[in-house]
Order: C-alpha cells, then sequence, then structure tokens
C-alpha cells in the first residue's frame, strides 16, 4: 500500500479538493521507491490511469522517471475541474486500488493550476 505525505504541509490535498471550482487542474504527484520496486509501481499507476481515463473530467496524464538510478517518478495528470479529481479521486474503487502499490512506495500528490508569465508561460 502507498504511503501519503503531503507535498506542502501547510495545505494538503485534502484542504485543495474543497477549494472552489476551478479549471483546468494539473495533479502532480511525486512518488518515491525502492528502485527495485520499479516494475511493480509502473504496473499499479497503469492500473489506476486506466481507471482515471475512464473518469468524467479526465484529460490526460503522462509518468515520467528520475534519471541516474533514482527510485522517483512524477505523475502529471491534467483534469477539466477540482471536482472532477475530487470525484475520481475520492471514488471507492480508486481507493481500494492504492492498496497495489509496493511497500516502498510513498505519493505526495498536489494540485496546480497554470500561471500566465509574460515572454514565458500561457494559462
Amino acid at each position: 500500500m502507498v504511503a501519503l505525505k503531503e507535498l506542502n504541509e501547510n495545505v494538503g490535498l485534502a484542504e485543495q479538493m474543497q477549494a472552489p471550482e476551478e479549471g483546468p487542474i494539473v495533479l502532480i504527484n511525486v512518488f518515491t521507491i525502492d528502485p527495485s520496486d520499479e516494475a511493480a509501481l509502473v504496473s499499479a499507476w497503469s492500473h489506476d490511469a486506466d481507471f482515471m481515463k475512464a473518469q468524467a473530467g479526465y484529460i490526460s496524464t503522462q509518468l515520467h522517471k528520475a534519471i541516474g538510478g533514482s527510485g522517483t517518478f512524477v505523475n502529471y495528470a491534467v483534469w477539466e475541474s477540482v471536482g472532477s479529481f475530487r470525484a475520481a479521486f475520492t471514488n471507492p474503487e480508486f481507493q481500494k486500488r492504492i492498496a497495489d502499490y509496493p511497500e516502498s512506495a510513498v505519493a505526495s500528490p498536489h494540485l496546480f493550476k497554470k500561471l500566465a508569465v509574460p515572454s514565458h508561460c500561457v494559462a
């Protein structure tokens, strides 16, 4: 089962999921594992991604692997709104799937929105 560790100790995921509706939003989920558990993590993540892909408001996801032998992975998922993510994340079927992650897995999910920065980023 994956252990949850807040990415920001001042504002947790549960509090973020109660935020006023806005969107699109981005879930950034940082996973750390024992590198020997990579296949188990990818398998569990893929199983979750199949579920999320079928949920209302899902847009896309991408898993990234750190280089140099690191056991760190980042999932980047785009959702139409906080509400659509909340409905999928709190779905009992999804919550059961958390048990499929390797024992060494620690997940740090957090919600973000894109910012417009002149000359660099568009919202």
